[in-house]
Formats: structure tokens, C-alpha cells, sequence
């Protein structure tokens, strides 16, 4: 999605007449949602700086510009494009704009990172060439056309006012590899960077190069289970962009550094659900392996591990398999600094005592703290999904402070899951009154959502999704007892909805679920799907979730019996009422806010309270009339792009 589209002579006249801000605030209101004038006007001046660049006669006038185009899959923006020919090939120029004034060099860690003031004080961020180089490579990496016409993309980046020192930390050789990738151009370097981009375009767009761009067949996104055999053997399926390069870097200079020093520390890693947590996990654990470091993969959740474990036979030994990936209950035994790193994955799945009868150990967040010289905890405290879950930013640092380990944080904010939507994620927790945010009525991105109002069409919907690749599934709510389990039989239906005259089994424990083609007959629970991904997800939304009275409110009544997530409630409810309903609340929650955050490309859900689903679509109302009146044309258009 592009907010601005337009050829170099009618972008000139635009910033000449002075009416660029109002049209880049219209488009960006209709295409994103809210925004401000002052936000839109923060990039005029380096729009202006723009239209000076592109006031070359050499520059042809029927060239296009494009700006803020959304990276598809990703959360992320391309500043500014300039498309056109160079008399034999199609070429894009990507330029990333910054209004830096001047930058630091950081010895110590890879070189991607830089130190500049950003968002109030000095900050940690990847150097400009990295960042634009990143992101060209994230277009032709799901764009097919931009790779097969093929389209030329020429990244670089300008900062118009940057100050040039003598040695100019900007252009130091520690960055040289990601300078020659994409070159920088600083305040009074205006010449240089139109002769750089005179390079590439001198005719203009005159084969629609940014219609290429924007509206070109998109490439299915990787997975990370599917991927996985293929990092463990050291090679970069994922390019990590801004924040999760930081991290990541951070991460590796601080564990090499304490390691070396016979230390200990640990790093907390916020992120919400497609913040790229488990990608760069194991990207960690890849890179801790090639540097001879000990180190292991933990979850509490078994799914993930069962998962990456079958996609890795025949290319590892099943010991070798085993010694990677542990469950957080194998650590109460450990011996102090028994290993090197433990990277541990869904932190806030972390229980107090281990064991079959949660009867081993003193509390997880400790072993795994006192197990490893050095630990990285991957967090999501709105993930918390069962009584058990005890997981918590506080809890780690109580115990690193008791344990005297140094305690080291970092955020992850880039979305790559949900189509690239940091407003569907915001939108969802507004909906589902987890938290309240701006993204009132409209998603913020073209995420397919929608309420269906049967569940046989959900399935059918999910079913035809699946045939293309096998990464569509259908999950529910824990409202219905599992009357199937240890029969291993499909015939034993669970989850009866009578009047729709619908019923399906719980997922078995035939095959792992979230792999095995026959699991698209079978409804997964939170237990078999969090920590891992799918094109697309159907959720059937049980009673224990409804609309009542002007909110969305949970009944932990409408549970099944056999739903251990909240085993105990009723004993507590009687000893601490008040606590209890405010746990098993944000439980219910949580729940459906991670099933639903499970779609790479659309979710789609179900409600067994009609006043629910009435609900969701009246919170759609900017989206849901258009998808409905379009829904063929999406269902014909995308199994096309199979």
C-alpha cells in the first residue's frame, strides 16, 4: 500500500503549490486511520528537501514518485521511491529519509548498530544503509514480479541534515560492508545523490514500475517451522529489520561480553504476539551454536518444540534434536551454570514447580536463572493463558536481584505477523477491552478479517485455505469437554453447536496438529497453537465470551470441566474472590487474543453469542460492508495466488 503516487513533475507542483500535507493527511486517514496534521507535517521538510533533490533537469519529469509504501508482511515503510528505466532495465531507487544531525559509532557490536538521539534521548538503531538495504530486500523477497521482470531496486539513504565531521563516525569502515549496499548521503551531498539516482533513472516510469511494486504477486511468508532446518545449518531465511537487529546484536555483544568476563546476566525481550520473538530466538540459538557456546532452546509449551522437532528429522540426529530444544520443567535438577545460554521462548508460560504433578522444584523463572551463565527471557505478559502462567518482567528481576545477575531489557515493536498490522493488533485489544487504544473502528491495515455466522462455513472457508499449502486451521475456545481424548478418533466429535447442526473433534494426538494435513478435520485448542503460525486461522468463540449490556464481558462457568487453564479457580474464588475474577478474566482474554493474533493473512471467527458477532462487525464498520460485498472476489483472487 502506497500513500502517495504520483510522476516527479506533479509531485513538484504539489510541494510548490503547498498542498502535499493535505493530500498525504486525506490518503493516510482513508488508507490507515487516524492521524494527525502535525505527524503528516513532521515529513515536510523532508519532502521539501526531496523536491530540491529531484529539481534536476537530468531527472526525467515522467519518472514516478512514491511515498510511505508498507513493506508487505511487515509493519514497516519504504520513505520515498523513484522509479523509472535506464534505457535497458526497470530500476526503483529506495531512499530512507532521516533528520539526524549526527551519529556514534558502536565499536563492540555488529556492524548494523549506530547511537543517535531519537524519541527523547541517545538510542541504539541500525545505521541508515543497513535499514534501506533491509528493506529493498524484504520486497524482492515477497514480491514475485520485483524479482522476476526483474525490477532493479537501488537502495540508499539521505539525512539532509547531518552534520559531516572529519572522521565521520557515519562513514567509518565498520560499516563499510552496509555502505557499499547502500550508500549515504549527508547535508551538502545533494549532487551526489542525484547523480546516484541519474544512474538508474533517466527515462521515465513508462512501465509501471511503482503499480509493480505495489500491487505485485505477493510470495507466500516464510515460516519459522518450515525454515527451520534450513537456519540450524547457518543460513538467513529471515532478514531482521530495526528493532529485532538491535536485540538481536545487543543480545550477542552482551552474553559474549559476560561469558568472557566469567559473569552472569539475562535479557528480557518484550514483544507482542508477530513481534518476530521466536524468529529471533532462533536465530540466537543458531548463531550461539556457531560461536561452540552450550546453549538450548526452552518453552513450557510443547507444541513449538514437537513442531520444530519434526521438520528438523533426517537432517539431525534425534539426540542432537533433544539437546536443542528442552521443556522449562527439565531445569530443577540443573547444577549452577550449567550451561552456557539458555534462550527461553514464551517466558510468560513459565510455571512455579515442574513435573507431571507439579510437585519438582522451587519456581521455573529461577532454575532457568540459575541453570545458565547467561539467559534471554522472550515475553508477552498479555499471553498468560492458564492459572499456572506465572511468567512476569517482575519475577525475573527478583530473582536475577537475589541471584546477583546483572538484568538487561529490550522491546520489540515491528509486526510480521497479521499482515505487517500493528492496527489489528491495537484494534483486537481494543475490542476485547484489553486495553484501550485508538484503533477504535478499523483495523489499520487490508487484514483479512471477518465474522462468519456459521460454523460450517468457518470450516469450509479454513478448508479451502488449507488446500493450498496446509497452513490454515480452525481453533476454539476451551468451552466444550474433550470427550475424544485417548480415543484417537475422528468419529468422537467434541464441539457440538446443534442448531447449525456443526461438530468436529478436538485436535488428536495421532500427528502433531499444527502440521499434519488430516489436522484440518480437527478444531486446535490455545495449548496446540500458541507459539507457532498460519496463513490463516478460524476461531470459534465459545460462551465463556459474550457481549452483555454495552460489554464484552467472561464467564469462567461456560469452561469445560476438563480445561486444566483454570484449574483451581473455584478454591480461590472463595479465598481471594476478587483476585480470582481479575485472573481468570484476563485468562479468558488473553486466550482469545492469542488465538486470534495466530494468522499471517486473515482471521476469521465465529461467535456462539449472536450478540457478539454483532458486536465485532459493528466495530468493523469502516471494513466489514466492503469485505462483504467483496468476499468472492477475494476468495476467486487468492486461490489464484496458489
Amino acid at each position: 500500500m502506497i500513500i502517495y503516487e504520483a510522476t516527479i513533475s506533479e509531485f513538484l507542483s504539489d510541494i510548490e503549490n503547498e498542498v502535499m500535507v493535505d493530500r498525504l493527511y486525506e490518503v493516510y486517514r482513508e488508507k490507515i486511520g487516524k492521524t494527525s496534521k502535525n505527524e503528516i507535517r513532521s515529513w515536510d521538510h523532508s519532502l521539501q528537501r526531496m523536491s530540491n533533490v529531484l529539481r534536476d533537469r537530468q531527472i526525467p519529469r515522467d519518472a514516478k514518485a512514491a511515498i510511505e509504501f508498507k513493506i508487505p508482511n511487515t509493519g514497516k515503510r519504504v520513505d520515498f521511491i523513484i522509479a523509472g528505466n535506464d534505457g535497458a532495465e526497470d530500476h526503483a531507487v529506495i531512499v530512507e529519509l532521516k533528520q539526524w544531525e549526527s551519529v556514534e559509532k558502536v565499536e563492540r557490536m555488529d556492524a548494523v548498530v549506530v547511537e543517535t538521539y531519537l524519541g527523547g534521548g541517545r538510542r541504539q538503531t541500525t545505521h541508515p544503509s543497513y535499514q534501506a538495504w533491509s528493506y529493498a530486500a524484504l520486497i524482492e523477497d515477497f514480491n514475485e514480479e520485483v524479482r522476476t521482470l526483474p525490477i532493479h531496486l537501488q537502495p540508499c539513504a539521505y539525512l539532509h541534515n547531518y552534520i559531516i565531521e572529519e572522521k565521520d563516525p557515519l562513514i567509518d569502515e565498520h560499516y563499510q560492508e552496509h555502505l557499499e549496499k547502500a550508500p549515504v548521503f549527508r547535508k551538502g551531498e545533494m549532487q551526489n545523490l542525484r547523480n546516484f539516482i541519474k544512474q538508474y533513472i533517466k527515462y521515465g516510469d513508462s512501465n509501471n514500475v511503482i503499480e509493480k511494486i505495489e500491487n505485485g504477486r505477493i510470495r507466500p511468508s516464510k515460516s519459522l517451522q518450515d525454515s527451520m532446518a534450513s537456519m540450524l545449518q547457518g543460513n538467513p531465511e529471515f532478514v531482521m529489520i530495526d528493532d529485532q537487529k538491535i536485540v538481536y546484536e545487543q543480545i550477542m555483544n552482551y552474553s559474549r561480553t559476560l561469558l568472557e568476563a566469567d559473569k552472569k546476566g539475562v535479557f528480557i525481550v518484550k514483544g507482542g504476539p508477530g513481534t518476530g520473538k521466536s524468529v529471533l530466538a532462533i536465530n540466537l540459538l543458531v548463531q550461539l551454536i556457531q560461536d561452540d557456546y552450550f546453549a538450548m532452546y526452552v518453552t513450557k509449551n510443547s507444541a513449538p518444540r514437537d513442531v520444530y522437532a519434526t521438520k528438523l528429522k533426517g537432517t539431525m540426529k534425534k539426540k542432537s534434536i533433544d539437546n536443542l530444544f528442552k521443556g522449562s520443567g527439565s531445569f530443577h535438577a540443573a547444577d549452577p551454570n550449567e550451561f552456557d545460554v539458555l534462550v527461553v521462548d514464551e517466558a510468560h508460560r513459565l510455571n512455579e514447580k515442574s513435573g507431571l504433578f507439579s510437585n519438582l522444584g522451587e519456581n521455573q523463572v529461577k532454575e532457568l536463572l540459575n541453570a545458565a551463565k547467561f539467559s534471554v527471557f522472550f515475553i508477552d505478559e498479555a499471553q498468560r493463558v492458564t492459572m499456572k502462567d506465572i511468567g512476569s518482567i517482575d519475577l525475573i528481576k527478583k530473582y536475577a536481584n537475589e541471584l546477583g545477575i546483572e538484568v538487561f531489557e529490550g522491546e520489540l515493536a515491528s509486526q510480521f505477523r497479521c499482515d505487517g498490522s500493528d492496527g489489528y493488533i491495537a484494534w483486537l485489544d481494543d475490542v476485547l477491552e484489553i486495553r484501550e487504544t485508538a484503533n477504535a473502528h478499523d483495523l489499520g491495515m487490508d487484514y483479512d478479517f471477518r465474522v462468519i455466522d456459521s460454523p460450517t462455513e468457518l470450516l469450509k472457508m479454513i478448508r479451502d485455505r488449507n488446500d493450498r499449502n496446509n497452513k490454515s486451521r480452525l481453533v476454539a475456545g476451551y468451552c466444550w469437554e474433550w470427550v475424544s481424548s485417548g480415543k484417537n478418533d475422528r468419529e468422537v466429535h467434541d464441539i457440538v453447536i446443534e442448531e447449525h447442526d456443526f461438530s468436529i473433534s478436538w485436535n488428536l494426538g495421532n500427528d502433531i496438529w499444527a502440521i499434519a494435513s488430516e489436522s484440518i478435520d480437527e478444531a486446535g485448542c490455545i495449548h496446540t497453537c500458541q507459539g507457532l503460525e498460519f496463513d490463516y486461522v478460524g476461531v470459534i468463540i465459545g460462551d465463556d465470551l459474550r457481549y452483555e449490556n454495552g460489554q464484552v464481558v467472561t464467564d469462567y462457568t461456560k469452561r469445560a470441566k476438563t480445561d486444566s487453564s483454570i484449574k483451581g479457580i473455584k478454591k480461590k474464588m472463595k479465598e481471594q474472590p476478587d483476585v480470582a475474577r481479575r485472573e481468570v478474566d484476563a485468562i479468558i482474554r488473553n486466550t482469545y487474543r492469542t488465538l486470534m493474533t495466530r494468522g499471517q493473512k486473515g482471521c476469521y471467527i465465529y461467535c456462539t453469542d449472536k450478540a457478539l458477532a454483532d458486536y465485532f462487525k459493528s466495530r468493523l464498520v469502516k471494513v466489514y460492508k466492503e469485505q462483504v460485498e467483496v468476499q468472492e472476489y477475494l476468495v476467486a483472487e487468492t486461490k489464484e495466488e496458489y
